[in-house]
């Protein structure tokens, strides 16, 4: 077997290097939660979090159905430090009128001239995707309004809905994971109440 000229090893050395960068490529494009869908190119692995009556009501008049201390204790545990991504309305209608605190606001708007502060604004799905890229998915909360569960629906596989036993009044409404195709209960507290009002935490999961 002959021996490597002084050439070919540059050479090898060259190629691993290429190979190697190739290799880091890879690990930045695909760490956990930045996943594509090889089929639709949709990013894959974002939250939903919602509370929802029996009929899958999420507000009437641009606010929330019903005020529950362990709901609102339950949101923060799980956004705080994250991204929150939301409408235009459903930020008008947070306290204040101000961004959520410790959270990454980015709220979707058609309103070319929307100003708000302390949070990002962007005009398309595709904007706030784009935005996103720097997140884990994983780290990534839809909080509302209904159109925007709806249009960020495909890029999710599990949401945390707050289910409430009672039929409220409303005019938004929130996709009825109990009829989804394809998603699945995968953790359901015990029924917890508040008052007269009774609910429970249920988790929903998107199937692999």
């Amino acid at each position: 077997q002959r021996q490597m000229c002084i050439r070919d090893r540059s050479m090898d050395s060259l190629k691993v290097k290429n190979i190697l960068r190739r290799v880091l490529k890879l690990r930045v494009m695909y760490r956990p939660g930045l996943v594509e869908s090889c089929n639709t190119g949709k990013r894959i692995g974002m939250n939903i979090i919602a509370l929802a009556d029996k009929n899958w009501a999420i507000g009437n008049n641009g606010r929330l159905l019903v005020d529950i201390p362990e709901d609102k204790k339950l949101f923060r545990g799980e956004t705080y430090g994250k991204v929150v991504v939301m409408g235009r309305k459903t930020y008008e209608g947070l306290p204040n009128q101000s961004a959520l605190e410790g959270r990454k606001n980015i709220v979707l708007t058609n309103n070319l001239n929307y100003k708000a502060k302390d949070v990002l604004i962007c005009h398309s799905v595709q904007e706030v995707l784009e935005q996103l890229k720097s997140y884990d998915s994983k780290d990534v909360y839809i909080i509302g309004g209904g159109q925007i569960y709806e249009q960020f629906l495909p890029y999710c596989d599990t949401a945390h809905i707050t289910r409430v036993d009672y039929k409220y009044q409303a005019d938004t409404y929130i996709t009825d994971f109990d009829k989804l195709d394809g998603w699945r209960v995968t953790a359901r507290s015990e029924e917890h109440t508040y008052f007269d009002i009774c609910y429970e935490f249920v988790c929903y999961q998107k199937e692999k």
